[in-house]
């Protein structure tokens, strides 16, 4: 008896254990309703599309908000004289450089070789994170206009041993070239209140012998200024729309150029034109292909 109990026993575990499991009680009539299910889906996805649209919209505020907190600190950051607040084109002016910049260039006219300064320094500035849309072009100056394309070259092979990235280089044949009527009026007009002449008694600048422009120094200086006045039309030409131009500076030479002719150069070459950066090294080298 004891041998048939346990026998039963384990045919009816071995019997249940091999039964299909009980199938769950499924209310059909609920899952039938789906309008329900959709409707409070579709209230769900509003839900959490409205709050996505107020994230957005408080994240945008407070966008705003530093940005105005920002504009208002550099507007007491830079004061005018007495206190008084800047005009908005004036501060605009001194903070570009602290703005990111929108795609352009930054135009280089490497005039002399100055130990490379006049090369690295638009370089690094192309590196940074305000200026990395804006690509590096490089303007030379041809010694003879036949030989153009051989200066070409060679000013590319040097470019590539100085390891300088730039996305377009221009030689430049006919800096010798006279420059335009209008281009000698408007640097007359500019010395014009310096210009010594004679039998004036207005007593002006004119007549400051420390400030004065005479006759022999502008026909003394008279190549040099074609050459300014020249350079002039050709950034007018080519980089008028740069997002920055950088050009080597004019070495000034004591007791043969006055400081008033010579800042009249820098005039004429910097006026109207988009930022300019006047560098000069002295000679030192300051790029690896020199080392």
């Amino acid at each position: 008896m004891y041998c048939k109990c346990w026998s039963a026993c384990i045919s009816a575990s071995s019997a249940s254990d091999l039964s299909a499991p009980a199938t769950p009680n499924i209310n059909r009539a609920r899952v039938n309703e789906s309008p329900i299910v959709d409707v409070g889906s579709t209230s769900i996805t509003i839900a959490d599309s409205d709050h996505q649209e107020n994230k957005s919209n408080a994240t945008s505020g407070i966008n705003s908000r530093k940005e105005k907190r920002k504009r208002e600190s550099k507007a007491d950051l830079y004061r005018g004289p007495g206190g008084s607040t800047l005009p908005k084109d004036v501060l605009n002016n001194l903070t570009q450089f602290q703005k990111k910049q929108k795609k352009g260039t930054i135009d280089v006219w490497w005039l002399y070789d100055d130990g490379g300064l006049t090369l690295l320094l638009p370089y690094i500035i192309s590196t940074r994170r305000n200026w990395s849309a804006c690509k590096l072009r490089v303007f030379a100056l041809a010694n003879k206009k036949d030989e153009l394309e051989f200066e070409q070259r060679n000013m590319a092979s040097l470019l590539a041993k100085f390891r300088i990235d730039y996305s377009d280089l221009k030689v430049i044949p006919d800096i010798t070239k006279k420059p335009r009527d209008s281009t000698v009026s408007f640097f007359e007009s500019l010395i014009s209140e310096f210009k010594q002449t004679e039998g004036s008694t207005d007593g002006g600048p004119s007549h400051d012998p420390t400030v004065a422009i005479t006759e022999a120094e502008l026909l003394a200086m008279n190549d040099k200024t074609n050459r300014h006045l020249r350079l002039r039309e050709l950034v007018m030409e080519n980089s008028l729309e740069a997002n920055l131009v950088v050009m080597t500076l004019p070495m000034p030479r004591k007791n043969v150029v006055s400081a008033t002719l010579y800042m009249a150069w820098l005039e004429t070459l910097t006026r109207d034109m988009p930022p300019f950066l006047l560098v000069r090294g002295n000679q030192t080298s300051v790029l690896t292909f020199y080392s």
